[in-house]
C-alpha cells in the first residue's frame, strides 16, 4: 500500500480518542427513535394507551363538576343521581388503570428491546475494529458505556419519553379544557407558560454538558473497579489496598461532585417553575373564589377548574424534570453514538482482491516500515525486507522489544505500514479482505487467551464446525488430551473466567490445539511453548514439527533451543535485520545469536 492511503485509514479510525461532542440538544436520541420506529406494533399501541389514559385522567374534572353540579340536586339535577355520577367515575378509574397497565407492559417491551438492539449493533462495530483503536480507547471504559449509558436508555425510553408524552398531552388537553370551562380565568394561567420555558432554556444548556460530565465520571469509576478487581493478586502482593481504596475515593468523590453540581442546576430550575406554576393557580384561584361568592360560577365549575388546574400545573411541572432525563438520556446516547459510528481503521477494500486457491502460504515482506499509532515517533519496524517460501519455517529472535510481536500482528493486517508492502501468496493484503486474510492464519499466543465457557468452545474456536472426534485428534496432538480427560465433565466443563480453572501450562496447550484444529495454511507461533514444563514442552515440539513440515511457519522464539530446527532464523534489533542464517551459520559468526545462544545454553547447562 502507498503511504498517504495508510496515513489516511490511520485517522480515520483515530476518531473517538478526540474530545468527544457535547450535546446542545436532545438530537442525540434521534438514534434511539430510529430504533424504536422499527417496532411500529407496539409503539402505535404504547400509543393508543397513552392517549386512553390521558384522556381519562382529563375526564375527572369533568366527572368532578357533574358529580357536585347534579348529583348533589343542583343546577336541575336530582339528589337520588349522586350514585349514577360516581359510578361513571368509576368507570373512568377502571378505563385509566386498564391503560396504564397497557402503556407500561409496552413502553417498558420497547425500552428492553431498543436497548438491546443498540447493545447489540454497537457491540457488532466494535468487532470490526482494530487493535489500534483499543490503544486509544480503553476497553474497560467502552464496558461501562456499553452497560451505564445503555440503562439510562432503557430509563429514557422505558419511562421518561411516555412520562413526557403523557405529560404533554394533559398539559394540552387540560389547557383546552379549562379554556372551554373558563376562559377568562385560564387566560392568568397561560401567564405563566413563559416563566416556565424561560429556566428550562436558560438551565438547559448547563445540565445537558454537566450531564455528560457526571456519565464520563461514573465511567471512570467502573473503569477502575474492573481494572483493580482484574488484578488483585497483584494488588494485594505489593500491599496496595490502601492506594487503590484512597484512588478509588477520589473517582467517587469527582463523581458526587458533578452530580451535586447537576442536582443544584435542577434544584434551582424547578423551585423557579413549581413557584411560576402553583403561583398562578393561587392567584387564578383567588379570582375563581370570588367568582363563586358573587354567583358567577358554580360550585362543580370551580371544582372540576382547581382539578383541571392542578392536573395542568402538575404536567408542565413534570414536564421539567422529565427534560432532565432526556438530557441525561442524549449524553448517553451521543457517547453511544461516538462507538456505533466510529469508523475501522483496517477495512476491506471496496473491491478486494480474490486470494489464489489453494492457499500456498508464501509470505513477502519489502521495505516495511511501520509505526504504532499510540509510539508514532519510534519506529517498529525499519525497511523491513524479507521473503517467505511455502512450507518453510522462519524464526525470529531479538531482544524485548526488536519488533518480533510486530511482525505478526502485519501479517494478520491488525495494522497497515506506513511504507512498503506485505503480499500473501502474492497479493498484498491492503487489496484483500481481512478475514480471508486471517482465515488462512492460526495463531498461537504467547500467553494461552481462552473464553469463560465449555472445552469444546475454547478448543474449536478455530473452527467452530469441529465434530468431537476431531477435537480429541487436535488435543492428543497438543498433548491436552490427558487433562481435559480428568475434567469433571469431559469437553463440557466450564473453565472459568479466562480459564482460570486450569494451570499456565494446560491453557497453553489448549491454546495449542486450537491453532493445531484451525488447520490454516500459515502456523503463527509467539514462543507457543514458554508455558510448559519440560517434557509437556517435548512432546507439544514434536506435535507441532510434525505439523509445521506441511506449513509455513512463523515462529516468535525468546528460547533459542526452541528454533535450531528452522529453515532460517531472523535476528532482529530495533526493528531491523541484522543477522539471519540457520543455527550453524549465525553460531559460528560470533554476532547477536552468538552472543545470545552463549548466554542461554550456558545458563540451561549450569541449571
Amino acid at each position: 500500500m502507498d503511504a498517504q492511503s495508510s496515513h489516511d485509514i490511520e485517522n480515520e479510525g483515530a476518531g473517538l480518542a478526540e474530545t468527544p461532542r457535547k450535546p446542545r440538544s436532545l438530537a442525540p436520541l434521534r438514534m434511539v427513535y430510529r430504533e424504536a420506529a422499527k417496532y411500529p406494533k407496539q409503539v402505535i399501541f404504547a400509543l393508543i394507551a397513552l392517549v386512553v389514559t390521558a384522556a381519562g385522567t382529563l375526564a375527572i374534572p369533568a366527572a368532578s363538576q357533574l358529580i357536585v353540579d347534579r348529583g348533589f340536586g343542583g343546577a336541575g339535577g336530582e339528589a337520588g343521581d349522586i350514585g349514577r355520577w360516581f359510578r361513571y367515575l368509576l368507570v373512568i378509574v377502571v378505563v385509566i388503570a386498564l391503560g396504564t397497565a397497557a402503556r407500561f407492559y409496552f413502553v417498558s417491551w420497547i425500552g428492553e428491546r431498543v436497548v438491546a438492539d443498540i447493545r447489540r449493533k454497537v457491540h457488532r462495530n466494535l468487532l470490526r475494529m482494530s487493535p489500534s483503536f483499543y490503544e486509544e480507547n480503553s476497553p474497560k471504559e467502552i464496558s461501562s458505556r456499553m452497560t451505564s449509558d445503555t440503562t439510562i436508555i432503557e430509563t429514557v425510553v422505558g419511562t421518561t419519553v411516555s412520562v413526557a408524552l403523557r405529560n404533554i398531552f394533559l398539559g394540552i388537553g387540560g389547557t383546552i379544557y379549562l379554556f372551554w370551562l373558563l376562559p377568562g380565568l385560564t387566560i392568568w394561567l397561560a401567564v405563566g407558560i413563559p416563566a416556565v420555558i424561560l429556566p428550562i432554556v436558560i438551565f438547559g444548556r448547563r445540565i445537558r454538558s454537566i450531564s455528560r460530565d457526571n456519565q464520563d465520571r461514573v465511567a471512570d469509576v467502573g473503569a477502575m473497579v474492573t481494572e483493580v478487581l482484574g488484578a488483585m493478586k497483584i494488588v494485594q502482593s505489593f500491599g496496595q489496598q490502601e492506594r487503590e481504596a484512597d484512588r478509588f475515593g477520589g473517582a467517587v468523590e469527582r463523581t458526587f461532585e458533578t452530580a451535586r453540581r447537576r442536582i443544584v442546576l435542577r434544584s434551582i430550575m424547578t423551585s423557579i417553575i413549581i413557584l411560576a406554576i402553583f403561583g398562578s393557580i393561587v392567584l387564578i384561584l383567588w379570582r375563581g373564589a370570588e367568582g363563586v361568592a358573587a354567583g358567577d360560577i358554580t360550585g362543580g365549575t370551580i371544582l372540576s377548574f382547581i382539578i383541571g388546574a392542578m392536573i395542568v400545573a402538575g404536567a408542565f411541572g413534570a414536564l421539567t424534570e422529565v427534560y432532565g432525563e432526556l438530557l441525561r438520556g442524549a449524553g448517553a446516547a451521543s457517547r453511544l453514538a461516538e462507538l456505533l459510528e466510529a469508523k475501522p481503521s483496517i477495512a476491506p477494500p471496496a473491491r478486494p482482491e480474490n486470494l489464489p486457491h489453494p492457499p500456498r502460504g508464501s509470505l513477502s515482506f519489502r521495505n516495511v516500515t511501520f509505526r504504532y499509532p499510540a509510539r508514532p515517533e519510534t519506529p517498529a519496524l525499519k525497511d523491513f525486507t524479507l521473503e517467505i517460501e511455502p512450507g518453510e519455517t522462519v524464526a525470529i529472535v531479538g531482544p524485548s522489544g526488536a519488533g518480533k510481536s510486530t511482525i505478526f500482528q502485519l501479517v494478520e493486517r491488525f495494522y497497515d505500514p506506513q511504507l512498503g508492502t506485505i503480499r500473501l501468496d502474492g497479493v498484498p493484503l491492503t487489496k484483500a479482505d481481512p478475514a480471508d486474510i486471517r482465515e488462512r492464519l492460526a495463531l498461537v499466543p504467547q500467553d494461552g487467551v481462552l473464553f469463560s465457557a465449555n472445552a469444546r468452545d475454547n478448543l474449536r474456536y478455530g473452527r467452530w464446525d469441529a465434530s468431537d472426534a476431531e477435537i480429541w485428534e487436535a488435543a492428543r496432538a497438543a498433548n491436552a488430551e490427558g487433562f481435559l480427560q480428568d475434567l469433571p465433565d469431559g469437553l463440557d466443563t466450564y473453565l472459568g473466567e479466562g480459564g482460570t480453572q486450569l494451570s499456565g501450562g494446560q491453557q497453553q496447550r489448549v491454546a495449542i490445539a486450537r491453532a493445531l484444529l484451525r488447520d490454516a495454511p500459515i502456523l503463527l507461533l509467539d514462543e507457543a511453548t514458554s508455558a510448559l514444563d519440560a517434557e509437556s514442552e517435548q512432546l507439544v515440539q514434536q506435535a507441532l514439527e510434525t505439523l509445521m513440515r506441511q506449513r509455513t511457519t512463523l515462529v516468535i522464539a525468546h528460547r533459542l533451543a526452541t528454533v535450531r530446527a528452522a529453515d532460517r532464523i531472523i535476528v532482529l534489533e530495533d526493528g531491523e535485520i541484522v543477522e539471519q542464517g540457520n543455527h550453524a551459520e549465525l553460531s559460528a559468526t560470533g554476532g547477536l545469536y552468538a552472543r545470545l545462544a552463549k548466554l542461554q545454553f550456558a545458563a540451561n547447562e549450569a541449571a
